[in-house]
């Protein structure tokens, strides 16, 4: 699947989104027109802290909260990662349970050649698993691992069999060496925004 056809996927799952939440508000009462409506207080439940900076002091903004996939879409920064995800058909292994995922943004991937992405889909391993879909999995954590959790030291064992290393410098947290940003919950992990591409050994 190309990146068109990964961004149109991206656009329309955005757009289900969007319409379920559009579609639970229909039963809402309409203040007459005469009154301003309220605005409504968000909902503790629905709603996840996002981090807009990767580092230095953070601004704290309320979105709706939903699973990792659909939070990664939402956010709009990880178009790349998600079109890769739904490639190597890993979408519904993301929802089927909890994870930790240390995800590289659009501008991470865009470090990375185009034609070492496309070689790395294309490749396969000796067990016939393409490599972007074990450099994909080498990005995730079986478990929610808050900022708190992660510790100087700490091994971390991906989806994909692989390790990642925690650091600490300076009150700085780093994955394989590479600084760890913002976090943003969704309903089955924390999805941390990186600035680079972990590449397993």
């Amino acid at each position: 699947m190309n990146r068109v056809s990964r961004t149109l996927l991206a656009l329309l799952a955005v757009t289900a989104v969007g319409a379920a939440a559009c579609d639970d508000d229909r039963d809402d009462a309409i203040a007459p027109p005469s009154t301003p409506a309220p605005a409504a207080p968000a909902a503790p439940e629905t709603t996840a802290a996002t981090d807009t900076t990767v580092a230095g002091p953070t601004t704290t903004v309320e979105m709706p909260q939903g699973d990792l996939v659909a939070t990664a879409l939402t956010n709009h920064v990880f178009t790349q990662l998600a079109g890769m995800a739904i490639d190597a058909d890993l979408v519904e292994t993301l929802r089927s349970g909890e994870f930790t995922v240390f995800a590289p943004t659009d501008s991470a991937f865009e470090k990375v050649p185009v034609a070492t992405l496309h070689s790395l889909q294309d490749t396969l391993d000796s067990n016939g698993v393409p490599l972007a879909t074990t450099v994909l999995l080498h990005h995730v954590v079986p478990g929610i691992y808050t900022r708190d959790q992660l510790v100087d030291g700490m091994v971390l064992e991906t989806a994909a069999g692989t390790t990642l290393t925690i650091t600490e410098v300076g009150g700085q947290l780093f994955v394989e060496g590479m600084p760890i940003g913002a976090s943003v919950e969704a309903t089955n992990g924390i999805i941390y925004v990186m600035d680079d591409v972990l590449v397993p050994a």
